[in-house]
């Protein structure tokens, strides 16, 4: 392995031990003592690498849902195919999906959230299964849907996804779907599990038909309706405290996906014709985004910076921002999409950096 070569992967780790602690970021220095970059996991740019993809072939792979098989359904170019993400200061460890297997043998893994959950499990699932092509695998689902549970039985591992997109309880009443922002009772899949990885935005935002809500609730306060990012507070304030009634951080690490970015309107990326995703071919250049950051973030990072059990962010939007180009958009089974991501693509990088954070923890 070459100077430069070793250098990074003292960086990388030094970063993710940073990162671990709390820290954002870490200097470090080079071997004459001077100061170099310093390295952020969630802070880079994307850079094209013709080894990529690197750990799966969409067109094989049983686990993803034809809306987010771009190659399937016609999509004609196979740049989006070929971007790595590279954090400023030093590079991401590949992942290894039978160093996985191995190193986490025996365990439960369990993503709890929206369909961007559902893109990052689908994702892992291809991941693990192109690893390890003929150990054989069961997949269940259950719960009219709602819980998805993938194991390798030779290894003694699951990882499973349970849709749940607000955490917090939605129930039926007699005036109609209340959503109750400080009740959490559907808890029970959580408890046992050995890696939690949760999410929780989009659903929050949604407007008209797509709203799946008639009232909020706290206490015994109904609300027809309030300012969306305080509801987010205090129903990620409710999950907040489950958490730390409820976890050992000696058995069990939480994870929290950050929020995703969409690509709705092309002002966002300095191209103001553009009206979305649709024909975008190449990643935004550069380590900065132009667009507004999205509201949630602050919340997200003020929640868990309050909490008294740890709870690691997956920072993941600046490097969703930065891919205009990752969506199915047109491809995406019939309909337009600007939120979810292709798969091979994006979610892949998520789950590097999920890898990467699970070994140095």
């Amino acid at each position: 392995m070459g100077t430069h070569a070793s250098r990074c992967k003292i960086v990388v780790l030094l970063c993710l031990v940073a990162f671990l602690s709390n820290q954002s970021n870490v200097e470090c220095e080079d071997e004459q003592g001077t100061q170099s970059e310093s390295c952020d996991l969630f802070k880079g740019s994307w850079v094209l690498d013709d080894s990529y993809p690197l750990y799966y072939d969409a067109l094989s792979c049983p686990f993803i849902d034809p809306g987010l098989n771009c190659q399937k359904n016609g999509r004609p170019d196979s740049m989006y195919l070929e971007y790595r993400w590279n954090p400023i200061g030093c590079e991401l460890p590949r992942f290894d999906g039978q160093n996985f297997l191995q190193k986490f043998r025996g365990q439960k893994i369990m993503f709890v959230g929206d369909s961007l959950s559902n893109n990052q499990w689908q994702s892992l699932a291809c991941m693990l299964h192109f690893a390890v092509p003929s150990s054989n695998y069961t997949l269940v689902r259950s719960g009219g849907g709602a819980l998805l549970n993938l194991s390798f039985p030779e290894y003694g591992l699951s990882t499973a996804f349970l849709k749940n997109g607000f955490l917090v309880d939605l129930v039926v009443e007699g005036v109609g779907l209340v959503l109750k922002l400080d009740s959490l009772s559907r808890t029970q899949h959580w408890k046992g599990v050995d890696i939690l990885i949760f999410n929780s935005y989009h659903w929050w935002i949604h407007t008209g038909r797509l709203q799946t809500w008639n009232y909020f609730q706290i206490g015994e306060n109904l609300i027809k309706d309030m300012d969306r990012m305080e509801a987010y507070r205090i129903a990620l304030t409710t999950w907040a405290k489950w958490v730390d009634s409820n976890i050992d951080p000696g058995k069990t690490k939480v994870f929290f996906q950050g929020i995703s970015a969409v690509h709705n309107h092309g002002s966002e990326w300095n191209e103001p014709a553009v009206q979305d995703c649709r024909g975008q071919t190449k990643a935004v250049e550069g380590a900065d985004y132009p667009g507004q950051h999205y509201p949630g973030e602050a919340v997200v990072k003020d929640v868990l910076g309050n909490m008294t059990k740890p709870v690691y962010l997956l920072d993941i939007t600046l490097l969703t921002q930065l891919r205009k180009d990752g969506h199915p958009s047109n491809y995406a089974d019939g309909a337009l999409d600007c939120s979810h991501w292709c798969l091979a693509g994006v979610p892949d990088t998520w789950n590097e950096l999920l890898y990467a954070m699970l070994l140095e923890s």
